[in-house]
């Protein structure tokens, strides 16, 4: 009986470390506190062109660089040719 006890105990305060302490971050997503979902909206689908946020959707990197797609199919199509749209984007960066 004093090893359940002490079992409830530490399930308690592990809880309660989880919840409101150093694992807080992880009942959010990873957000901070205030941190609104329109800041993470800067992220272009190259495929499709959607904007993605960065903790939604699927990413994958590209010769160093992080992209974010909407879809697994987006994400499938882009594997398939990279280079087909990484072309169109430092196009599209040079001209701005």
């Amino acid at each position: 009986m004093e090893g359940f006890i002490t079992l409830l105990i530490f399930a308690g305060l592990f809880y309660v470390m989880m919840r409101f302490g150093c694992g807080a971050h992880m009942v959010s997503g990873g957000r901070h506190a205030g941190q609104d979902k329109t800041e993470d909206s800067n992220n272009v689908d190259p495929v499709c062109g959607m904007e993605v946020g960065i903790y939604e959707g699927y990413g994958m990197m590209h010769n160093k660089t992080l992209y974010r797609f909407c879809s697994r199919k987006c994400m499938d199509t882009f594997e398939s040719e990279p280079e087909k749209f990484t072309q169109t984007q430092e196009i599209k960066g040079g001209v701005s």
